[in-house]
């Protein structure tokens, strides 16, 4: 049995919500990430995998800072120091779109160092193992360059084309597999039943080429490794071979709050391939919602309340609190904020207005002289005190300033 762990969506760089570290002077989310990977690598070296599935976007931009690069190769390299092989597959937050321009994980492959396979074009990797052979097929994120496409379609027809394009290529690569070795489709790409989570929903679907679930799970892949989508999910769990995204190994932002974070140990055989979803170490997203109730003049304790009843230590937080239509926001947010010191990072005390509609005042008429448009007014105005007062008031002025005008 070959043993192997599945990883993909590292985001190196996804530096929202978090502040400088004061020991090392790197961005606190930063070396959550970092954190999250290593973990995975930990997993790796105790059970001495047979080699390391990276199914790509390393960073979050194919435009890494120096930093993010130091971390993300010192993470790697602690593989390399245990002769684990490790196969990366470029994502498409990983490659400059550029022709000619180097992908983010290209100086991988050019170091002087075995061990490191990056498939930046569809290729397929015979790869020996310890515990035996193993083929790989890999598909990195389609675009124009790596299909070599140079055609004048539109953007949809080009869209079309590339996901047919990439249905052929998987094929035909089926087709050249020696049966009687375990093979892995590993590929950075959206599949059509495939759940969006987080930032991701405000993609715009159409313009990924998008594959059908029956276009992966073809013979003889026992296993298919995909990257892009950055929850955990098997899209064919049903059925053999499992289609499986591993997600990504930290929350990106709160619409990833509530999901389970990780990696996948694949235990490898032909026919009987199969795998676990390891949960690894997330920084909590907690969401504290407060429906503020209007018989309660204490706006501030109800939400006091609410966070006590929350674990919010070294969190990243968000509150939002909904005002009574017709109240006063009476919140005092310097006081929610002391109540929240021990949380990582408030990302804000969020106030939740109801919009109302106006109502035409009826009883109002353009004929009706000044003094009595001003009494039928504060009629509605029961909360106004001193109504003569005020309409003798608003009519001094209003003569003073026809004066003025006169």
């Amino acid at each position: 049995m070959i043993r192997f762990i599945h990883t993909a969506d590292i985001h190196f760089g996804m530096e929202n919500y978090g502040r400088i570290d004061s020991e090392t002077g790197i961005h606190s989310r930063l070396l959550d990430f970092e954190r999250a990977l290593n973990f995975c690598i930990d997993h790796a070296l105790e059970h001495k995998v047979d080699f390391f599935m990276f199914s790509g976007d390393a960073y979050k931009t194919a435009h890494p800072t120096p930093t993010q690069q130091k971390l993300f190769m010192r993470c790697f390299l602690r593989l390399f120091k245990a002769n684990i092989p490790v196969i990366i597959v470029v994502g498409n937050h990983d490659n400059p779109l550029s022709f000619g321009k180097a992908n983010s994980l290209e100086i991988f492959g050019d170091l002087p160092l075995e061990g490191f396979h990056v498939m930046d074009k569809p290729d397929l990797l015979k790869l020996e193992t310890k515990n035996g052979p193993v083929q790989i097929v890999g598909i990195p994120w389609p675009t124009r360059n790596s299909l070599s496409l140079n055609t004048k379609k539109t953007s949809e027809e080009i869209t079309e084309y590339i996901s047919q394009a990439v249905a052929t290529i998987i094929n035909d690569y089926a087709k050249k597999l020696d049966p009687t070795i375990p093979s892995i489709l590993a590929a950075h790409m959206t599949v059509s039943s495939g759940i969006f989570s987080g930032s991701e929903k405000r993609a715009v679907y159409g313009n990924d080429p998008v594959l059908m679930p029956s276009q992966l799970a073809i013979e003889p892949f026992d296993y298919i490794a995909l990257g892009h989508l950055h929850r955990y999910q098997d899209l064919n769990p049903n059925s053999y071979p499992a289609i499986v995204y591993s997600g990504s190994i930290e929350r990106i932002d709160f619409g990833e709050r509530k999901e389970p974070k990780g990696f996948c140990m694949v235990n490898l055989e032909r026919g009987k391939t199969t795998h676990q979803f390891i949960q690894g170490p997330m920084r909590p997203f907690i969401q504290i919602e407060v429906k503020i109730d209007s018989l309660n003049e204490n706006h501030t304790q109800q939400i006091l309340d609410a966070i006590e009843k929350k674990e919010i230590e070294k969190s990243i937080l968000k509150i939002l609190y909904h005002v009574p239509p017709g109240h006063k926001d009476g919140v005092n947010i310097q006081a929610v904020e002391r109540a929240c010191m021990n949380a990582h990072y408030i990302v804000g005390v969020i106030p939740i207005r109801t919009a109302t509609s106006r109502q035409k005042r009826a009883s109002l008429k353009v004929e009706m002289d000044l003094e009595t448009l001003l009494g039928t007014y504060f009629d509605d105005k029961p909360e106004l005190n001193n109504k003569e007062l005020l309409i003798k008031k608003a009519l001094s002025m209003y003569d003073r300033a026809q004066e003025e005008i006169g």
